[in-house]
């Protein structure tokens, strides 16, 4: 297995992507697996490396990213350090980013024979979700679609979350980071975007316009995001599919960092049907 790690995608006037690629170079045209992290979360969290190394070994390209805005850094792509980069974060730079991505992936393996660039597919956790979701509408390139425990709503996220005029008024406001107990900044220029970009935003929109095959998996020990909303995306795209995982929690019972060679069944489940859902 061929494992690039770091890889910086430099850009002009905006923030640089660190991306990561699997792929086993022996064999051929192997199809392009694209993640997209969520809320608070990066490309090396829990388990997303094993995972990675899973869908290489099962004859996928794998990249994983960091979003520009995500609050890490190049040098330090893991957790929180740049927290103004995550206060200036939206969803539209998040779509741009993807799009980014997919191009730069485009671009490195179109002449490479281990890898078929004419098969690219996504897979979104939680708002990584609705990201991928909103992308597969709008990019042809895009050819199947996995959504993990995803957001259906985007709207109802960005627009009641407290007070809007103080926010307004304040300019920022903050949310705590259990985990590393960051106060972590959101700025009102994410309200303001979401406004400005709402029919581009509209999860439910895009569902019913996406073409190709989607996976929708989603555990029904979700506290974070309720399994209803998989049941509104698998009802929103008539060519998708719906996995319900018994006993998985948000992350699919992995948590930050994981130490452990093994994996929970649940989150084993979800890696084996993803594989066989994209072969």
């Amino acid at each position: 297995m061929h494992i690039e790690k770091n890889i910086v995608l430099y850009r002009n006037n905006q923030k640089p992507i660190v991306i990561d690629t699997f792929c086993n170079l022996k064999l051929q045209n192997q199809p392009i697996v694209i993640f997209c992290h969520g809320y608070k979360g990066f490309k090396d969290w829990g388990a997303w490396n094993i995972m990675a190394k899973a869908f290489a070994d099962a004859g996928f390209c794998f990249m994983k990213f960091n979003f520009s805005h995500n609050g890490g850094t190049a040098e330090n792509p893991i957790d929180f350090p740049d927290l103004d980069a995550f206060g200036n974060n939206n969803y539209t730079k998040e779509l741009d980013d993807l799009g980014d991505v997919i191009d730069w992936s485009f671009d490195k393996f179109k002449n490479n024979g281990a890898v078929d660039t004419s098969k690219i597919y996504l897979i979104g956790h939680s708002r990584g979700g609705g990201i991928a979701i909103l992308k597969t509408a709008e990019d042809s390139r895009i050819k199947k679609l996995t959504t993990l425990a995803s957001v259906c709503d985007f709207e109802m996220r960005t627009a009641t979350i407290g007070n809007l005029e103080q926010w307004k008024k304040d300019g920022v406001k903050y949310v705590i980071n259990g985990r590393t107990k960051q106060q972590m900044p959101h700025y009102y220029q994410f309200y303001e975007d979401f406004i400005q970009n709402k029919e581009r935003l509209n999860i439910k929109s895009a569902c019913e316009n996406i073409k190709v095959p989607q996976l929708i998996i989603h555990g029904d020990a979700d506290t974070s995001i309720n399994v209803e909303e998989a049941e509104n995306i698998h009802q929103w795209n008539s060519n998708s599919q719906l996995k319900v995982i018994c006993g998985a929690n948000h992350v699919f019972n992995v948590k930050h960092p994981w130490e452990n060679t093994n994996l929970p069944e649940e989150f084993e489940e979800i890696i084996d049907n993803m594989i066989q859902f994209l072969k």
